[in-house]
């Protein structure tokens, strides 16, 4: 395990050809960031608001079954998300699912590149040398990103997936991963939901469509994977869909 402020890298001596991504693992507020506080109640910071509740317990379960690297946050999409492009308004959030995050409410552009620098390019930084170095190995990258989505909204109707998967033009691993998956009748399996896959300067934009890698976001229901029973089973279920995906890409892969 590989630590830095921004991120940890997981299982460095992985042989599989992917690498899982955890943008959303944690919901730190480092003290460099208004002295450790967004000024949020603990219960707004257990919240989905702040982090991808169960996401990087499912990623840990991932890289032993897969023998993948991964690559995950060590900071709250709160103090700066990201899965959102540079110049995306949404990249430090103001008010998110009806709270105000005051500690983010006068935050200027100063304070805002002073953030990027110190935690969302290191991220982005370390995904591309992990990249690098499984391309320098001989492996091409298949990108596996592994989020959470909550059950309801404020104000919105209860969402029914069990799991979304969110792609945009390159389903190469997206397709044969959904269609494993909807064979079991237990598993309600969302195509682009809870939203599209398609937001360009998202992570998997950045490192997976911009240089032709092969990728795939996995979104789970946070309440089935909240408690750590919970992360195993689903990785358990997302294991097998994902090497039957993989084993469908290298056959297409020989069939060029």
């Amino acid at each position: 395990m590989l630590k830095h402020p921004a991120f940890e890298v997981l299982n460095p001596n992985g042989k599989s050809p992917v690498l899982l991504l955890c943008d959303h693992a944690s919901n730190a507020i480092p003290d460099c960031v208004n002295g450790g506080t967004l000024g949020l109640p603990a219960q707004d910071m257990q919240r989905h608001i702040a982090y991808d509740i169960g996401a990087r317990g499912v990623t840990e379960h991932l890289t032993e079954l897969l023998d993948a690297h991964a690559v995950v946050s060590r900071f709250s999409r709160l103090v700066v998300d990201p899965n959102r492009g540079e110049d995306d308004p949404t990249v430090l959030m103001k008010i998110y699912d009806g709270s105000i995050i005051p500690g983010n409410r006068n935050a200027d552009d100063v304070e805002k590149e002073r953030r990027l620098s110190m935690f969302y390019r290191p991220y982005h930084e370390a995904l591309h040398r992990q990249i690098d170095m499984m391309i320098t190995d001989g492996r091409t990258p298949a990108l596996i990103s592994v989020h959470s989505f909550t059950k309801q909204l404020k104000n919105r109707e209860p969402r029914p997936w069990h799991l979304g998967v969110l792609w945009a033009e390159d389903g190469r691993l997206a397709k044969p991963f959904m269609e494993y998956l909807t064979k079991d009748d237990d598993v309600c399996v969302g195509d682009n939901e809870p939203y599209s896959g398609e937001l360009a300067g998202d992570t998997l934009y950045f490192h997976g469509t911009s240089r032709g890698l092969p990728h795939i976001l996995i979104e789970v229901r946070n309440d089935l994977i909240e408690t750590p029973e919970g992360q195993f089973e689903w990785a358990d279920r997302i294991a097998p869909a994902l090497w039957i995906a993989l084993e469908s890409l290298e056959k297409e892969n020989d069939n060029e």
